[in-house]
């Protein structure tokens, strides 16, 4: 497995260090692999995550996103069966994956269907942020300043 160390990224710039965190973060969480997932841009501001979790209920998921942080875990209720098995190839181990999520994207849905999680997300940029159009006013200048009055 292969690491990389950011600590010289540390020393050498100021005010970095939450990107140097992010990269981090994402090495470390590529590095298990599971579950496999798919991350697709559906519109221009829209995206969707599809986790693999074959053999999870609904009520052993959660998801949850705080500052910018979307968290995916499962954990499998205790299998207390008598189960004797010849080879077990299913993974049922508990699981956390994260992304970090832009400024402003939000999930607005979530849904599990045929062993696949789709979380949906927007990006809604508030109406400050928007491109708006100014609008060019016509006509000759009158040269007054504004507050004068025409004579």
């Amino acid at each position: 497995m292969r690491t990389v160390d950011f600590s010289p990224l540390y020393r050498s710039v100021v005010g970095f260090d939450r990107l140097a965190a992010l990269l981090e973060t994402a090495s470390a969480d590529a590095a298990t692999g599971y579950p496999p997932y798919n991350i697709e841009r559906t519109d221009e501001n829209a995206y969707r995550i599809e986790i693999a979790v074959a053999g999870f209920r609904p009520d052993e998921l959660n998801i949850e996103v705080k500052e910018n942080l979307l968290t995916v875990q499962g954990r499998k209720a205790a299998n207390d069966d008598q189960r004797r098995f010849l080879h077990r190839g299913l993974a049922e181990r508990d699981f956390e994956r994260r992304f970090q999520l832009a400024d402003y994207v939000v999930v607005t849905e979530a849904k599990l269907s045929d062993g696949l999680l789709a979380i949906s997300l927007n990006r809604e940029l508030p109406e400050a942020l928007k491109p708006r159009r100014i609008e060019i006013a016509t006509g000759e200048a009158t040269g007054l300043i504004e507050g004068e009055k025409a004579a």
